[in-house]
């Protein structure tokens, strides 16, 4: 049952019953004469119950998370004597409260007494039972490490590995390794593969799984990264492409194209064995049907693995006789109603998308062939390669009404965008943006308003993608050329004298177009004398000497409105969120002094001609300024009505509501604590998800947007001695790699960061360790240098073998890392104890040593 109603409703008859008893919990809840045994067994399953409780979806009308917790507390406030179970129980409940602890934000209340009943059982297990436990752990953990270097290579399912790596694939699918990358990444799954040492049908099996076990995750509505439309996309759509790559790329390196089909028939038919994970994808779908309100396909009626199935065998990855076996009416199926239109086209359905795409079509048609695509995601890759193809081919032609009609496509629908960012480097389409908008001339056009506007429609392409993907980078460099992208996110306000030589003509030119009585308005010669670069870097600066000029009685009201009115057609609109970010800025400085700036933000943003994307571009930067108590202050004395404003920004949010790029059930208000806190919770909440088996996350760089690397590296580690208290040594193993190793756009390597700067500190503490925490605490520091620079060894292959990337994109080769390392601990052994282990323990195991011959003995 996961009804949070009902469950709220039981709990509360439970508690109701009890409080209108008069009597004690160990009376009323539970049977005065329940022995003791009796009331741990009741409380352990209470505390199972909460951790489900914090799983569950909360619900607006009821609290059940309160009224379990009040629950539990009575229910421990029963146990009396924990000396009545035997040392093995106390250990199973210990480890049962301590996950809890460590895994789930509990209230104050509920902490406290679960501290104290931890606490009790600890003290039962006694230092004996601890020292025994740890140390048959060590010995577990020195047969692995005997055994191999890598990761679980024997594993039946490991949702760990492959679930970090897909989860990074997604969240970071507009990146240089994400999902849109292509041999990068694929780059990542040779890596993996080789370094698992595992066989192909080992290798598909997990990442078959792990990729159900996600989609068996997500949430059924929205568009985020962590919804049921981006996993089905990229599960049935991305995905069997990688694997297609994957297995061209390494052809020539031992294995066939025969072994590789056989091996994705073992595969899939391990998978269709877990009719409980293949339940659970299912019942997302139906969930994620129910919401929306595009017409359905044939495919959407069929179970999620039939379809994956079905994209498998269309692709040449699996056999036919191999597919109809399991799905007898695939032969009827073979493609979606989309493919099946394009045969009857006598084309291809790469060809008959881009006949449907045009400008003759109508907005109507090309909206339901949208919808139709999204829903298809056999379609997705072609469409991808549609929209790539005419991009590029216009984008240097320098047809800007075609490019206007696609950009203006994309950044209406998010899910477009999605698409594109897991088939292709969206970063590419931008680049070739900001190549055309800083070289086109309008000096030669005919007509420069409809030129302008045309490249207005780029503009908010471009902006929408680097915001929707929060790419940072300050310029993008595809061969020889780099363009800067940092004139697209321009809400900087500069003093007129301050203004670059080049552009102090262009403001003066346009300010006495808009903002001056005696202007005739925008002529023809100012538009083509332009650059849309230039009008994007001095936009904000124009209306904040608009406002000092209307401050000083230079211009009046009239003459304000009349040059706001320009920039609400679509000639001037796409220079609309610099413009917002800056004056909301201002708003933000000088509060009182401020007035005019809030009535350009008001004529702005309730205007009924404002664009659309640029409401929903500007409206998290509203909510956030003009929702702050001192900003509400402030205006409520300027007699100016912020509510308006804050109501469309919300209007306008709620449209995409269910895209929130948040992916954890965030409270309305984050403190500052909580928020300094995240780092912590994203590394806990992913061994919570592990010890769930289900596939965890951690968003590295958005931890590191917190804190310095230094210090999340610190935090890491003091988060995986805690796991490794409780015999989660595998885990550690597998988080600690995917942390060091994964490559990521914009963050720093942080492979080298820990062997030279962070490895060191770890070691002279654990030589001022004393008692089973060194001894543990070592083997765990062996267990993530060995693994880690194994990973990285083969991951440096892969790039160079598939991506021909020979420089070092963990920011320094493994072997060159491996080399200072064998060296520092040799001169440190005669003094620390910790760096000899580590030492003898790389040196004792032959695989290791094989990949790095410096650490033999």
């Amino acid at each position: 049952m996961q009804n949070t109603s009902t469950l709220d409703m039981l709990c509360r008859v439970a508690l109701d019953a009890h409080y209108a008893s008069g009597m004690p919990p160990l009376g009323s809840l539970l049977h005065l004469a329940s022995p003791q045994t009796a009331v741990l067994a009741t409380v352990h399953d209470a505390l199972c119950f909460l951790r489900q409780v914090y799983s569950l979806s909360s619900s607006g009308f009821h609290r059940l998370t309160g009224s379990a917790s009040e629950l539990v507390v009575l229910l421990l406030s029963c146990v009396t004597d924990v000396s009545q179970i035997s040392t093995a129980q106390a250990i199973i409940y210990f480890e049962d409260a301590n996950d809890l602890l460590h895994s789930v934000q509990l209230s104050p209340n509920v902490r406290q007494v679960l501290e104290t009943f931890a606490l009790s059982l600890s003290l039962l297990i006694g230092d004996d039972a601890k020292a025994a436990r740890e140390a048959q752990m060590i010995h577990n953990m020195q047969l692995a490490l005997g055994r191999s270097d890598i990761l679980g290579s024997n594993l039946e399912a490991d949702s760990i590995t492959c679930g970090l790596l897909l989860h990074g694939l997604i969240s970071s699918r507009a990146s240089d390794y994400g999902a849109g990358s292509g041999s990068e990444a694929v780059a990542l799954l040779v890596g993996l593969l080789r370094w698992t040492s595992w066989a192909p049908n080992v290798f598909y099996t997990q990442i078959l799984l792990a990729s159900m076990t996600c989609v068996a995750q997500s949430t059924p509505t929205g568009i985020h990264d962590g919804s049921f439309f981006i996993w089905r996309a990229f599960v049935l759509g991305r995905l069997p492409r990688l694997l297609q790559m994957l297995e061209k790329g390494l052809e020539g390196h031992g294995t066939l194209e025969s072994e590789w089909r056989a091996a994705l028939h073992a595969g899939v038919s391990t998978v269709l064995q877990r009719s409980d994970l293949l339940s659970q994808c299912d019942n997302v779908q139906v969930q994620g049907r129910s919401t929306e309100s595009s017409q359905e396909d044939n495919t959407s009626q069929r179970s999620f693995i039939r379809e994956l199935i079905q994209q498998l065998h269309m692709i040449g990855l699996i056999d036919q006789a191999f597919a109809i076996s399991i799905d007898h009416t695939l032969d009827n199926k073979a493609g979606t109603r989309l493919h099946a239109e394009a045969f009857e086209h006598n084309c291809t359905l790469e060809s008959y998308l881009e006949s449907r795409l045009t400008i003759e079509s109508s907005q109507e048609d090309i909206q339901t062939l949208l919808n139709r695509i999204r829903q298809e995601p056999g379609s997705h890759h072609f469409f991808a390669q549609v929209v790539r193809r005419r991009f590029t081919s216009h984008s240097k032609s320098g047809d800007l009404e075609v490019l206007s009609h696609l950009t203006k496509i994309l950044y209406a629908h998010d899910f477009a965008l999605d698409i594109l960012s897991l088939h292709l480097k969206i970063t590419d389409l931008v680049f070739e943006a900001s190549e055309l908008l800083c070289e086109y001339d309008c000096e030669t056009v005919g007509d420069p308003q409809t030129a302008v506007s045309h490249l207005g429609d780029i503009v908010l392409f471009a902006q929408m993608v680097l915001t929707k993907f929060q790419i940072s980078m300050p310029s993008l460099k595809k061969g020889a050329k780099d363009f800067r992208t940092d004139f697209l996110r321009s809400s900087r306000v500069y003093h007129p004298d301050d203004l670059p030589p080049e552009m102090k003509t262009v403001f003066a030119g346009w300010f006495k177009a808009i903002f001056d009585s005696s202007s005739e308005g925008i002529d023809d010669t100012i538009l083509r004398s332009t650059k849309p670069k230039t009008l994007l870097q001095i936009s904000a600066t124009l209306f904040s000497q608009a406002c000092i000029a209307r401050q000083d009685g230079r211009v009046d009201n009239d003459v304000l409105h009349n040059g706001i009115s320009y920039f609400l057609g679509p000639l001037l609109n796409w220079t609309l969120v610099g413009v917002v970010h800056a004056m909301l800025f201002e708003v933000q400085q000088r509060g009182l002094a401020a007035p005019f700036q809030l009535e350009v933000l008001q004529s702005l943003l309730l205007a009924p001609s404002c664009p659309q994307v640029v409401l929903r571009l500007c409206s998290p930067n509203i909510l956030k300024i003009l929702s702050g108590k001192r900003t509400q202050i402030v205006v409520s004395s300027l007699h100016y009505d912020i509510g308006a404003i804050r109501s469309i920004a919300l209007q306008t949010l709620s449209i995409k509501k269910e895209g929130n790029t948040q992916t954890k059930n965030e409270p309305p208000t984050t403190s500052p604590g909580a928020f300094l806190d995240f780092p912590r919770r994203e590394v806990r909440d992913a061994f919570a998800l592990a010890r769930q088996h289900k596939a965890p996350r951690i968003d590295v760089g958005r931890c590191l947007t917190v804190t310095t690397p230094t210090n999340f590296l610190l935090l890491l580690w003091s988060e995986l001695c805690i796991a490794a208290s409780l015999g989660e040594m595998e885990t550690c193993r597998r988080l600690a790699t995917f942390v060091l190793i994964t490559p990521r756009s914009n963050v720093p390597p942080l492979l080298p960061l820990f062997v030279y700067n962070v490895l060191p500190v770890l070691i002279a503490a654990v030589d001022q360790q004393q008692g089973g925490d060194t001894s543990m605490n070592t083997e765990l520091l062996v267990m993530v240098v060995s693994t880690a620079l194994s990973a990285a060894f083969h991951l440096e292959w892969a790039l160079q073998t598939v991506c021909n990337e020979h420089s070092s994109v963990l920011g320094q080769a493994s072997a060159i890392l491996a080399r200072k390392l064998a060296a520092d601990l040799r001169a440190r052994r005669t003094t620390s104890v910790t760096s000899g282990s580590i030492l003898q323990r790389l040196g004792a195991s032959p695989p290791f040593v094989a990949n790095f011959p410096v650490f033999m003995l």
